[in-house]
């Protein structure tokens, strides 16, 4: 099966490298994303235009470009944008993960919180993150993950979700990988009412999955998180 992975903020294709060798051992194809304005050596003059649409139309792209049904793996902002895709595609879309994300609904934003350079959010200093994000990231970790770095576009963070008046994208399975907090707890504030999760509230077959780390797994937990996505990715190719 196809499974296609789209970074979270600061991250490209590249961040998933240590994740896929389960995936690919298990007989999948892989298409890790780097988002525009993301690319090695991208011009920070074109963040000005930039948008989350333009993030969402680029991964639409990746699954146009591929035969068959695809499993769509999202991490933090990128799971927004995999929302999207599944509410532009879902008929193409056999299973949606989001790890340490869930689906941002219609009007919702990322994160518009961020700190904005010009027209970039570069990674913020550590001290901008809660101890939860920083789970498991130790020195060695946060001096590689600085190192690869790369400013977003600033608009993708705080541009509101644009999703169509369709159902469809209810239907589509969805895994979510719980990394900060317990899936328990994110149930708990889901069933309470919480807005964050009126979305995902929708979905009518969802499947969580604890992996206890901090925001980044695939920089502090590569291989687990490697499995769990083998697993969802051949229960999915097995239905």
């Amino acid at each position: 099966m196809d499974v296609i992975l789209v970074p979270g903020f600061w991250l490209d294709a590249s961040s998933w490298d240590a994740v896929t060798p389960p995936l690919v051992a298990a007989g999948h194809r892989v298409h890790p994303v780097t988002l525009p304005g993301v690319e090695d050596g991208a011009d920070l003059a074109a963040h000005a235009r930039l948008g989350l649409r333009d993030w969402v139309d680029a991964v639409v792209a990746v699954v146009d470009g591929v035969d068959g049904p695809v499993v769509l793996v999202g991490h933090s902002g990128g799971g927004t944008v995999i929302h999207a895709v599944v509410d532009a595609r879902p008929d193409r879309v056999a299973r949606a993960v989001y790890v340490d994300s869930w689906p941002t609904g219609h009007g919702g934003v990322i994160n518009d919180e961020l700190p904005v350079v010009g027209d970039s959010l570069p990674l913020p200093a550590w001290e901008a993150f809660e101890d939860a994000d920083l789970r498991d990231l130790d020195e060695t970790l946060r001096e590689q993950f600085r190192a690869i770095a790369k400013p977003v576009p600033a608009r993708v963070a705080s541009d509101p979700q644009q999703l169509s008046d369709s159902s469809a994208r209810y239907r589509v399975p969805v895994t979510v990988v719980a990394c900060e907090f317990p899936s328990a707890e994110m149930q708990r504030y889901l069933e309470s009412g919480a807005p964050m999760f009126a979305e995902l509230g929708t979905v009518e077959d969802v499947t969580y999955v604890d992996l206890p780390t901090g925001h980044w797994p695939q920089l502090t937990r590569p291989d687990d998180l490697g499995e769990v996505l083998r697993a969802e990715v051949d229960r999915t190719a097995a239905a």
